[in-house]
């Protein structure tokens, strides 16, 4: 019998926990650079430079950048992160490492540019969840004019009866008021419905249209809404790191999630149309295969998901 794989990974993790900093000293003896300036002047910009650096971040044994990773961590949670303390990490690490910026001149700006994604994804991560956990209320006026918003963006040219209504079936929800259908995404999936129909309208009514097929249709908000819980755990996993590591050269915004998003329904629903699914039964199966291949396609240092849509044919 083999090795239990559980057993192999704890004694490799504990294994490479102990070698690697002996690797670590070999390196920096025989190349004159620590472990960031290896990464950095050895990986390509975005994803692959970006990743090592924050995996080498993340193992550091320094007390001193331990220390400064939780503070910048503390502000990424509290959703208060400026470009101003990036520079002042980059220059503790630098000074903590004994790197000289005369010599290595582009160090700092590459390590910057890498600590500036590595914490705005982070702080993305804590607007993100900031807006999910808000639940959509009637009595907001502001959200109320967001769903109003929505509808206008989808359906121009035919006004609603009322609040409440069976015409809010005709773009997707579930009854005659939307408001039950944002509970488990709060106000996250409604601002990502409203992003899509707004900054995308072509393509937003294209898919709106389609999901209304006699024979291939599905519920376009409720749908949307689902999508939303996908994008969310993608970005909340770290799996999406790669596509925003790529994305974004500066403190990614919450405009940067909902491009994302975007792409993500706008993809389904082209995998939905070539599944060919005899009705929403098969729901679960086509969105589980789709996340499948959105797992893998992130797999690829190099993933980076552009809105750059075709309409096709209905």
């Amino acid at each position: 019998m083999g090795i239990p794989f559980g057993i192999f990974s704890v004694v490799w993790s504990t294994l490479y926990w102990w070698v690697r900093p002996l690797v670590k000293w070999v390196l920096r003896r025989t190349t004159r650079l620590c472990e960031l300036q290896r990464i950095c002047y050895g990986e390509n910009r975005g994803a692959m430079r970006t990743c090592g650096v924050e995996f080498s971040l993340d193992h550091s044994r320094s007390p001193e950048i331990q220390k400064c990773m939780k503070y910048i961590d503390s502000k990424c949670q509290e959703r208060t992160l400026k470009q101003e303390l990036i520079y002042y990490a980059v220059f503790a690490i630098v000074r903590i490492k004994g790197i000289n910026t005369k010599v290595h001149k582009k160090f700092s700006d590459m390590l910057g540019e890498c600590l500036t994604q590595i914490w705005g994804y982070r702080q993305l991560l804590a607007e993100v969840e900031c807006v999910r956990r808000q639940p959509y209320s009637s009595d907001d006026p502001t959200h109320e004019e967001k769903l109003l918003r929505l509808w206008t963006a989808l359906m121009p040219g035919f006004p609603l009866e009322a609040r409440v209504t069976k015409q809010w079936q005709m773009i997707g929800f579930q009854g005659d008021d939307p408001q039950t259908d944002f509970r488990g995404m709060g106000l996250l999936g409604l601002e990502n419905l409203l992003f899509f129909a707004e900054q995308y309208e072509s393509a937003a009514r294209h898919v709106l249209t389609r999901s209304q097929h006699p024979k291939y249709g599905y519920s376009f908000a409720i749908v949307g809404i689902n999508i939303t819980h996908m994008a969310y755990t993608l970005l909340n996993s770290g799996v999406a790191k790669v596509h925003f590591y790529n994305a974004s050269k500066r403190f990614p915004e919450l405009r940067a999630f909902h491009n994302f998003y975007c792409h993500l329904f706008f993809s389904f629903d082209e995998l939905w149309r070539v599944e060919k699914p005899r009705d929403m039964m098969e729901f679960s199966r086509v969105r589980d295969k789709f996340e499948a291949q959105v797992r893998l396609m992130l797999k690829n240092p190099m993933a980076y998901f552009k809105c750059n849509f075709v309409l096709e044919n209905i």
